[in-house]
């Protein structure tokens, strides 16, 4: 096994365009670490150039301590697994399986003890004989697992996995691929667009933008303490509700203005967010998770400086929770940060963000109690929870935390 370092890794194509910029990234031994970000931000070549196939155009990366920018991929002692599975239609499961090895001109006996193997890892016992044609999407993915697993190798790399895979047969999938990386403890690189893959999966992820490491962390650090406003929107499903509005002073402490209602952050809050006491008559961009929210109804004894009042758009039930839509007569934020969000979600998202700027109103998203009577159309009060409010500058997109801001 191996740990993966990414050195101030840079790469350059010819036309000027930066793919990856400034890297640096250490993968334990036996971590599973996943690489996470918007369509085109550099995932995909960062780890191509683990694998070999992307040139470095500047900086190391080093595989157990080893240099190998220059090492041909076949010498890297790495497998990856491919979105499109890559298996030979005219061999069977057991000759897929066994093909690398054979080329390696390992012994017969070998080579059958180590697929039975990982045929038994992973339940494929019963179709060693069949061809690729006749096995479902999820049976693909498992015998281009087995053909990574039977190698040995240092460290799997994953790209986009579980992509070509409907949603039901994903979800199962993650948990066999994070079950069976655990029970092995290889070093594993894997690649994803969706986050709650990202979430469910890795023992950390590294979330990237536009060629840029954002931050790497824990999941649930990543959710509960974003670097960033672009790490924020980006992880969490629904996305956090983002807002611009003012700090006020309210003597001790300090509140700021949610449309009619007055949100004052309590002490606790104010504490890991001290900086915020220097953004008072500043406008900052608050965020608060969907489910940070609920009905007003279902809690008692809350304060109207925790209550909003909204009025339903659409109500959709999901039998686990309730998610309501509504608007709020506050400005959107518009930093290039969620803009950027936005897009990566799709066009409407970007046409539903430049509503909002017309109209200086902004749609938000609550996820609440099942047992919910907020129906669309109807008015009622929301209790946030104040305790897990987010805050970040407008023009530079940090968080807001201790460092008091610069003027």
């Amino acid at each position: 096994m191996a740990d993966i370092q990414f050195d101030d890794v840079y790469k350059s194509y010819e036309d000027g365009t930066e793919a990856i910029r400034a890297l640096d990234l250490t993968i334990a031994d036996g971590e599973f670490m996943v690489l996470v970000g918007p369509s085109g931000c550099g995932k995909t070549t960062a780890l191509r150039m683990v694998a070999g196939l992307e040139e470095i155009s500047k900086g190391e990366v080093r595989i157990s301590g080893r240099v190998v920018n220059d090492v041909p991929p076949k010498e890297r002692d790495i497998a990856m697994v491919f979105q499109n599975y890559a298996l030979y239609p005219h061999m069977s499961v057991f000759d897929n399986m066994a093909f690398g090895l054979k080329l390696q001109k390992v012994d017969k006996s070998e080579i059958e003890q180590r697929v039975r193997r990982a045929a038994d890892i992973l339940g494929l016992d019963e179709l060693l004989k069949r061809k690729p044609a006749a096995l479902s999407g999820g049976q693909r993915q498992r015998v281009a697992m087995g053909r990574a697993i039977v190698r040995h190798p240092q460290a799997f790399l994953m790209d986009e996995p579980l992509s070509n895979l409907d949603a039901k047969l994903r979800v199962q999938m993650r948990a066999e691929i994070a079950r069976i990386q655990h029970d092995l403890g290889v070093t594993t690189m894997y690649v994803t667009h969706d986050q709650t893959e990202a979430m469910t999966m890795g023992d950390r992820v590294a979330v990237i933008r536009k060629g840029e490491l954002q931050q790497a962390d824990e999941p649930q650090t990543l959710y509960d303490r974003p670097v960033n406003l672009f790490v924020a929107g980006f992880i969490g499903s629904p996305a956090m509700n983002l807002f611009q509005v003012q700090v006020s002073d309210e003597g001790d402490g300090v509140a700021v203005d949610l449309g009619a209602n007055r949100l004052r952050v309590p002490p606790e809050t104010l504490a890991q967010h001290d900086a915020l006491r220097g953004y008072v008559g500043r406008p900052v961009v608050l965020g608060i998770r969907p489910e940070d929210m609920e009905d007003a109804s279902l809690v008692s004894d809350a304060p109207a400086d925790r209550r909003i009042t909204i009025t339903a758009d659409l109500r959709e039930a999901l039998g686990s929770d309730v998610v309501v839509h509504f608007t709020l007569d506050v400005p959107p934020a518009l930093t290039e940060d969620v803009q950027e969000l936005k897009s990566d979600v799709g066009r409407e998202a970007v046409e539903d963000m430049e509503r909002s700027a017309r109209t200086g109103v902004t749609s938000a998203v609550a996820r609440l109690n099942p047992r919910t009577s907020i129906r669309t159309g109807t008015t009622a009060e929301l209790v946030i929870d104040t305790h897990r409010l987010h805050f970040f500058d407008p023009d530079t997109g940090a968080a807001i935390y201790g460092d008091a801001p610069t003027t």
